[in-house]
C-alpha cells in the first residue's frame, strides 16, 4: 500500500472508519480498495490540513467520474430512447449529469456525511455545499469504476440515477412528441401518427390544427402559429389523456 494511504488510514479515527464501514454497507459495494473509496470522500481542505499529498484529494477521482457519468448515462439514454434525436440526447444528458442533479443523487445516499473535510470547510459549512456535494459524486463514479469496472458502475447507477430517468424526473427538457413516443414504444401500444387537420386565418397570421393518433384513435387536437407547434401541442393533450387514464 503506498505510503500516503497509509498516512491517511492513521489520520482516520475509529468513527470516520465505521462511518465508510456504513457506507459500503449502505451502497451494497464493498470495495477491493477501500483507500479508493476514502479518496473519493477527501477535499482538499482535510489534505492541507493533515499535509497528504495533494494528490490524494478527490479532484483527480472527480475529473475520472464525470467521464464515467458521461458515458454509462449517453449509453442508458441511447439505449431506451431509439426515437430521441442526438440534440435531445444531449439536453437530456446534460440535465442528468449537472450540478442540482448530481446533488440529489449525493442527498440521496446521504453522501454528505461522509465527506472528510478541514475544520475551516466544516465551520462554513461544506459539507451542505452544493458543488462539493456533486464532486463528491462523481468522485465516487470515478472511485468505483477504478475498483471494480463499467459493469459496477452501471449496477450502482441502475438503482440510483436511471430509475429517476425512466420515473420522468428529466421529462422537463424533453419536448412532448419525444416523450409521447417513448411511452408509446415503451408500452409497445402501435403507432403514432400526426396530421394537419386545419390551415385557417390570412397569410400573416395563420394558425394551424393538429391531430395525433394511436392505431387511428385520436389521443390530443393542438393548434399552433406553425406546425411544428400544432403537433407539440397535440402530443401534449395525448400525454395528459394517457396520464388521467392510467390514474384511473
Amino acid at each position: 500500500m503506498p505510503r500516503s494511504i497509509k498516512k491517511k488510514e492513521k489520520k482516520l479515527g475509529i468513527k470516520q472508519k465505521l462511518l465508510f464501514e456504513e457506507l459500503q454497507e449502505k451502497i451494497g459495494i464493498t470495495f477491493t480498495d477501500e483507500s479508493m473509496l476514502i479518496q473519493a470522500f477527501t477535499h482538499s481542505s482535510y489534505v492541507n490540513e493533515h499535509r497528504i499529498k495533494p494528490s490524494e484529494d478527490n479532484e483527480r477521482l472527480e475529473f475520472l467520474g464525470d467521464a464515467v457519468l458521461e458515458l454509462t448515462v449517453s449509453q442508458f439514454l441511447f439505449k431506451n430512447y431509439p426515437s430521441m434525436t442526438e440534440g435531445d440526447l444531449t439536453k437530456l444528458r446534460a440535465a442528468i449529469v449537472c450540478e442540482p442533479s448530481l446533488v440529489n443523487f449525493a442527498h440521496q445516499l446521504s453522501f454528505g456525511t461522509y465527506v472528510l473535510l478541514g475544520k475551516g470547510e466544516e465551520l462554513t459549512g461544506g459539507r451542505e455545499r452544493p458543488a462539493l456535494l456533486a464532486d463528491v459524486f462523481e468522485a465516487f463514479i470515478g472511485a468505483l469504476y477504478l475498483d471494480q469496472g463499467l459493469d459496477k458502475v452501471v449496477g450502482f447507477l441502475e438503482k440510483v440515477v436511471y430509475p429517476k430517468i425512466s420515473e420522468g424526473a428529466f421529462s422537463h427538457v424533453m419536448d412532448y412528441k419525444s416523450q409521447l413516443q417513448e411511452i408509446v414504444q415503451r408500452n409497445g401500444q402501435g403507432s403514432i401518427e400526426y396530421l394537419i387537420v386545419q390551415e385557417k386565418g390570412p397569410a400573416h397570421n395563420r394558425e394551424f390544427v393538429s391531430k395525433v393518433t394511436l392505431n387511428a384513435e385520436i389521443l390530443g387536437l393542438g393548434v399552433g402559429k406553425s406546425k411544428k407547434e400544432a403537433e407539440q401541442k397535440a402530443a401534449q393533450q395525448a400525454l395528459e389523456k394517457l396520464k388521467s387514464e392510467k390514474q384511473k
